[in-house]
């Protein structure tokens, strides 16, 4: 079992990229072989300072390995030291359509936001993010649910050029989380959690220190009535119940049960805010430890790149040949 995800270097990460995603990486190194990159090359189309970027490159690298990432146990590697991306990515625009690409909602929405200048690494996003993926041969890939569309398109990419040129990639598939794959964001739990969309107070970041992790929780939009169940008249409480769960790494049913006969939302609220913190709190606690140290940060991304290059090489070897660029295997 060969499991491979990405996560972008850009922005604070939060509770959402935490419990959807990040913990997902941690229980990969327990069932197969660990693929982790920081894609600094997707990172482009939001358009960072150069030393903003590096300087994330490392916070990221940093927060991954605090949550348990253990760089002798998996591969973490900086997506831009492996060449090997940028070229399958062009080997796949040949087999992808413009119309699956139109039709991604990242895109759609992006482009909507930022009419006046819309980069076209924006629209070829979701091709490099196939060739991270296939370059690895990868059968699994651990995300949240606003990646599964991703997820189906390289599945797509991957079936029509073995189809074309014979057998080349697996075809993988996405593990999402059974709960808090979709973290919804504090003040308005109607649109998920993200670090661009959110207000200060609608997101809970991994660094967070516990007094500012509760006071989020406590002013957390809630719904009418007192009920704290799942329902999609309560999509605030319903968010809640889903973080406490994750958190605590039980069933939504067993949070429901235990707060059934709460007299309202406050102790729930508090109760939240406090399973967020212990979750949380590890994490910072190592972050601190590792991140001011870049030295050694550096020499485990370049040695995961390495690593990295010794399997993506031969994935675009094959691709190369089997598609007619370069010399045949005889020459």
């Amino acid at each position: 079992m060969r499991i491979f995800s990405g996560i972008q270097p850009t922005g604070r990460k939060h509770l959402g990229n935490y419990i959807g995603a990040i913990r997902g990486y941690v229980e990969g190194q327990e069932r197969g072989e660990g693929i982790y990159c920081i894609v600094d090359l997707h990172a482009l189309t939001a358009g960072p300072q150069p030393d903003e970027l590096r300087r994330s490159v490392y916070d990221t690298a940093a927060i991954l390995m605090a949550a348990g990432l253990d760089p002798d146990r998996c591969i973490l590697f900086r997506q831009s030291d492996v060449r090997e991306h940028t070229e399958l990515c062009w080997l796949l625009c040949t087999v992808t359509s413009l119309g699956e690409l139109y039709r991604m909602t990242p895109f759609k929405q992006k482009s909507a936001q930022h009419r006046r200048f819309v980069s076209s690494g924006l629209f070829f996003y979701p091709v490099l993010q196939a060739a991270d993926i296939l370059a690895y041969q990868t059968d699994e890939v651990p995300v949240g649910e606003d990646q599964k569309q991703h997820i189906e398109l390289s599945r797509e990419i991957a079936q029509r050029f073995n189809s074309r040129f014979g057998e080349t990639f697996v075809v993988p598939v996405h593990r999402i989380p059974p709960v808090g794959a979709r973290v919804m964001d504090l003040q308005d739990p109607k649109i998920r959690m993200s670090t661009t969309a959110s207000t200060e107070q609608g997101a809970v970041y991994i660094l967070d220190d516990p007094a500012t992790i509760r006071k989020k929780f406590k002013s957390a939009v809630t719904d009418s009535g007192k009920e704290i169940q799942r329902r999609a008249d309560k999509p605030g409480i319903s968010n809640l119940i889903d973080i406490l769960a994750a958190a605590r790494g039980v069933p939504p049913e067993a949070i429901e049960k235990e707060f059934a006969d709460a007299p309202g939302y406050g102790s729930f609220k508090e109760a939240v805010g406090e399973g967020v913190v212990e979750l949380l709190r590890p994490v910072r606690e190592r972050y601190e430890g590792i991140r001011p140290d870049e030295r050694a940060v550096e020499e485990i991304l370049a040695r995961g790149a390495g690593r990295a290059r010794g399997i993506a090489s031969k994935t675009v070897a094959a691709a190369r040949e089997r598609i007619g660029v370069g010399p045949g295997p005889s020459r």
